[in-house]
């Protein structure tokens, strides 16, 4: 965009222009050739649209360099913090989850343990009900927004890629009894990394995949018995 941001731009120049700048095939290069000439895109206003697009692109290169600045800072600090080390051997959390899960609660040995951090993050469950009329339950949403969402952002990437969490979310929605939707057991998941967070945080423990799986291992265990 930055050598060519017009569709107009990109038809007068051609494919094999394009190829010698892009240093891509000559099969992308022709495609984006086509799609610049079906292009329903300006024809008026070309130099201060070529300025707006310069601008943007300023911007964003600025706020790459600043993100790649902070992430160095965030991985030379986060290992200066008793128990980084070992919650970072939880597949599926990355420096950037820790960073902003500890920037939101702080020194773990303020905590006598994982609930209270549960209630901090608003993901402690409460009944809706009115009366003598009991309804379903759901979380209190009265804690800290940004650590609710850090939460389950990661644990929705951990349901994919950590196989201990991708048990226990297959677990906790096909049970026979009291089957979760899956927003539910993504919300049960988040109250578990906090705990595990916690405990490998406070004792300096590595992450144990036979802790973790205690449900589906009992469940396992009733259906041999």
């Amino acid at each position: 965009m930055q050598e060519f941001p017009t569709p107009g731009e990109i038809v007068e120049l051609g494919a094999e222009a394009i190829v010698q700048r892009w240093k891509k095939d000559v099969k992308r290069a022709r495609q984006l050739v086509e799609t610049a000439r079906s292009s329903i895109g300006l024809t008026e206003g070309l130099p201060a649209a070529k300025i707006e697009i310069k601008t943007l692109l300023e911007q964003y290169d600025m706020f790459a360099r600043q993100l790649e600045e902070i992430l160095a800072e965030v991985e030379r600090l986060l290992p200066q913090i008793p128990g980084t080390k070992e919650m970072l051997t939880v597949p599926g959390v990355a420096v950037v989850t820790l960073a902003g899960f500890l920037a939101e609660v702080g020194d773990l040995r303020g905590y006598e343990h994982g609930q209270q951090i549960i209630r901090l993050a608003g993901l402690n469950l409460k009944e809706n009900s009115s009366g003598k009329k009991k309804g379903k339950s759901s979380i209190t949403k009265r804690g800290r927004a940004r650590l609710r969402a850090l939460l389950f952002r990661a644990v929705v990437l951990m349901v994919a890629k950590n196989a201990e969490f991708k048990a226990l979310h297959q677990y906790f929605t096909k049970r026979s009894q009291n089957p979760l939707k899956k927003k539910q057991s993504i919300v049960a998941l988040c109250g578990k990394l906090i705990r595990i967070l916690h405990t490998l945080g406070t004792k300096q423990v590595r992450y144990d995949a036979n802790d973790v799986l205690g449900p589906v291992r009992e469940a396992q265990l009733q259906k041999t018995a």
